[in-house]
C-alpha cells in the first residue's frame, strides 16, 4: 500500500509539474521581415498588412533589436534549433543537413515533458524526428498543392520530375491554408492534453517568388506601395567590396529591382513580369517592378496573418490562448526594395533584423525593447520557459527576464555577430562578417568562399554605419577619422566574439584572408583595387 501511495503521489507531482509548465507556440514565416509588420513602423505600416500579428504584439513585447547571424534559411533555422554558431553546428550554408543528434531544442523540450511538433517548412534536410510528429515540405515546398513528409504516413508520390517518399502525402490548395489546416489537424487529433506542449509552426510564404493565393489578387490591387528613400538614390551607402574601385562593379554585386545588376533583377522573373513594358527606361521600370513583386510579397504576408488568425481564435476557443507563450518571427529579414536589392543575405539591417514578438500575459511584459538577441537565443530562451536551464553546449543566453521586466541585466548582450558564408552564390552577394552594437555597425567584406578559398576573388572592404545619425545606413564613415577610435574597439569586440563562437577556426581556409586584410592599410586597399580591376575585366570578357 505504501509502494501505492508513493507511486501515486509521484504521478501527481509529475501532473502539477506539467500542467504548470506553459505551451510554447513558436511561429515563423519564411523571409518575413520586420518592415513588413505593422508594429514594427515601416513606411508600410499603414497598409496595415498583418493585423493579427500585430494584436499578438500590442498584448506582448516587440523585441526591436533581435538579429539572425546569417540571414538565409537553412543556417538560421539551424541556429534557432541547436542555439549554436553555424561554425559549430555545421550548418553555414544552404547545403548543409541538421542530423538528428543535433537536433536539441526538440530533445530538450521533450526531456522536459513537453509534446513536441513540427508542422510546416523545415528546410534542414533530415527529418526533424526527434519531434513526437512532424510534417514538413520537402525543401523549399510548393506553393500550391504542397507535398509534405508526415510522421507515421507510407507512400511516394512523384512530382514535378522529383520522387517524395518513403512518407509522402500532399494537400490541395495553396501552402498557407494547408499548414494552417495541418496545425489544427494536430490539435484537435493528436495533441495530449495531459501534456503541455511545444509546437513548431513554419509558413513557407512569403518566400521568392511570392505565389499567392487566388483570393489575394485584388488586395491592393490600387494602392501605390510607397517606395524607400534609397531605392532609386543609393547614397554614400557601401565600398568597394561591394561597388568596386569608382563603381566599376556596381552591375555585378548584389541583385536588384531594376536593371542595375543585369543577371538577376525583378524586370526579369516574377508573376508581375507579365504585365512590364519592357520598353520602358530604367528609371520607369524600377519603379514598375517594384509596385509588382511589393503587391504580390505582401499578398503573401496577408494569407500568413489570416490563416494565423485560425489558429489563433482556436486557441481561444479551447481555453489555450493565455497559457501560450507565443513566438512569432521570421527567419531572417529581407529586402523591399531598400538600396535597390533583392533577396536577404547582406548584414544590412533589412535581411540582419529579424521580427520577434512575444505574447504570454502570465509573465510577459507589454511593451518594446530595444535589447539586442540573436537568433542563437531563441532556444535559450525557450527552454527557460520551459523550466529547462541553457545547456552548456549553446552559445545562445535566454532573455526570459527581459521578455518579464522590460530591463536588461548586466549579462544582457552589448553587440550582435553576423556572418554570411556563401561568397557570391546565388544573388552575388560577398562573403562578410560583422559586429553590430546599439549605436554602430562594422562590417568585414573579405571576398572569398567556404570551399577552402584562401584568395579574394571580390575586393575585401571594410564599412562602419552609425546608426543612430544613419539608421538606413546611407554612410559608410569607415574612412573618417573621427570614427578611428570606435573601429577599433570594434575590431576588438569582433575578434572576441567570432573566438566564443568558434568562427575564427584555422580549418576554414577564409579566416586566413581575414587576418591578411585586418588591417586594412595602404597595402590592403591597393590589393583590394587590383582585385576590383580584376573582377570586372573577368565579367567584361576582357
Amino acid at each position: 500500500m505504501t509502494k501505492i501511495i508513493a507511486t501515486f503521489l509521484l504521478l501527481a507531482s509529475v501532473g502539477l509539474s506539467h500542467a504548470a509548465k506553459p505551451n510554447v507556440l513558436f511561429i515563423m514565416s519564411d523571409d518575413h521581415t520586420s518592415q513588413a509588420v505593422g508594429v514594427y513602423n515601416s513606411r508600410l505600416a499603414k497598409l496595415n498588412p498583418t493585423p493579427t500579428i500585430d494584436s499578438i504584439a500590442n498584448e506582448g513585447m516587440v523585441m526591436e533589436n533581435a538579429f539572425c547571424q546569417n540571414a538565409i534559411c537553412t543556417p538560421s533555422r539551424a541556429a534557432i534549433m541547436t542555439g549554436q554558431s553555424a561554425a559549430v553546428n555545421g550548418c553555414i550554408t544552404l547545403g548543409e543537413k541538421l542530423p538528428p543528434e543535433r537536433q536539441y531544442l526538440s530533445m530538450e523540450m521533450k526531456k522536459a515533458g513537453y509534446q513536441t511538433a513540427v508542422i510546416g517548412k523545415w528546410h534542414l534536410k533530415e527529418r526533424p524526428s526527434t519531434f513526437d510528429y512532424y510534417k514538413v515540405l520537402p525543401g523549399q515546398g510548393f506553393y500550391f498543392d504542397p507535398i509534405f513528409y508526415e510522421t507515421g504516413k507510407t507512400g511516394t508520390i512523384e512530382a514535378r520530375r522529383k520522387s517524395f517518399g518513403p512518407d509522402a502525402v500532399q494537400m490541395k490548395g495553396h501552402s498557407s491554408d494547408c499548414i494552417a489546416d495541418s496545425a489544427l489537424e494536430w490539435f484537435k487529433t493528436k495533441r495530449d492534453p495531459k501534456q503541455p506542449f511545444f509546437l513548431k509552426l513554419h509558413f513557407k510564404a512569403p518566400h521568392d517568388m511570392f505565389e499567392y493565393a487566388p483570393r489575394y489578387e485584388s488586395y491592393l490591387a490600387n494602392v501605390e506601395i510607397p517606395e524607400p528613400d534609397n531605392m532609386r538614390d543609393r547614397k554614400n551607402h557601401g565600398s568597394i567590396a561591394t561597388r568596386g574601385d569608382n563603381d566599376e562593379l556596381v552591375p555585378y554585386i548584389g541583385t536588384s529591382i531594376g536593371r542595375r545588376n543585369p543577371r538577376r533583377n525583378y524586370t526579369k522573373s516574377g508573376l508581375w513580369v507579365k504585365d512590364l513594358d519592357q520598353s520602358r527606361s530604367d528609371e520607369e521600370i524600377i519603379g514598375d517592378a517594384y509596385q509588382g513583386y511589393m503587391k504580390a510579397y505582401l499578398r503573401c504576408v496577408k494569407g500568413v496573418d489570416d490563416n494565423l488568425k485560425r489558429v489563433i481564435d482556436y486557441l481561444k476557443a479551447e481555453g489555450l490562448y493565455d497559457n501560450t507563450v507565443i513566438m512569432y518571427t521570421g527567419d531572417q529579414g529581407f529586402w523591399l526594395g531598400e538600396h535597390d536589392y533583392m533577396d536577404k543575405r547582406w548584414a544590412y539591417e533589412e535581411s540582419m533584423r529579424m521580427p520577434f514578438i512575444v505574447r504570454y500575459p502570465k509573465s510577459v511584459k507589454t511593451g518594446r525593447s530595444d535589447a539586442i538577441v540573436e537568433n542563437i537565443d531563441y532556444a535559450p530562451t525557450m527552454l527557460d520557459f520551459a523550466g529547462v536551464k541553457t545547456p552548456d553546449y549553446m552559445h545562445g543566453q535566454s532573455f526570459k527576464s527581459i521578455l518579464e521586466t522590460g530591463k536588461e541585466g548586466t549579462g544582457s548582450k552589448k553587440a550582435a555577430y553576423y556572418h554570411y558564408w556563401m561568397h557570391m552564390a546565388h544573388h552575388d552577394n560577398p562573403g562578410h562578417i560583422a559586429i553590430r552594437t546599439k549605436r554602430y555597425k562594422l562590417i568585414m567584406f573579405y571576398g572569398t568562399g567556404w570551399k577552402g578559398e584562401s584568395t579574394p576573388d571580390t575586393p575585401p572592404g571594410w564599412e562602419l554605419y552609425d546608426l543612430k545619425n544613419d539608421p538606413s545606413e546611407d554612410n559608410n564613415i569607415y574612412d573618417n577619422p573621427e570614427y578611428a577610435g570606435v573601429i577599433e574597439k570594434l575590431k576588438k569586440q569582433l575578434k572576441a566574439r567570432r573566438a566564443e563562437l568558434g568562427e575564427d577556426d584555422p580549418k576554414f581556409a577564409l579566416n586566413k584572408v581575414i587576418d591578411d586584410f585586418w588591417d586594412y592599410d595602404a597595402k590592403d586597399r591597393a590589393k583590394a583595387v587590383e582585385i576590383s580591376h580584376a573582377m570586372r575585366a573577368k565579367k567584361e570578357g576582357k
